[in-house]
């Protein structure tokens, strides 16, 4: 199973950088677990500079920007093979 973690405070951008990770994992129809992390010094572990983050499987793939529902497909692909 995979661990997913959006990071930000829970802002319109944080909310869509998660709509796009739930849209990609029911596309692959994987399991996978999302967690929303909000608290200041947890987001600054992951050492981004920028908010939203994405992080898969403890690795950090975006930070500052929305990707895409096909960056965040082939993300999860490569996290999985």
């Amino acid at each position: 199973m995979l661990t997913i973690k959006v990071l930000g405070p829970g802002c319109a951008n944080c909310k869509n950088v998660e709509s796009v990770a739930r849209k990609a994992i029911a596309d692959l129809a994987v399991e996978a677990e999302v967690i929303k992390v909000t608290d200041y010094a947890d987001i600054m572990a992951y050492k981004i500079l920028s908010t939203p983050g994405l992080v898969i499987n403890e690795k950090v793939v975006c930070a500052g920007r929305i990707p895409s529902q096909a960056e965040v497909t082939t993300w999860l692909a490569n996290a999985l093979g």
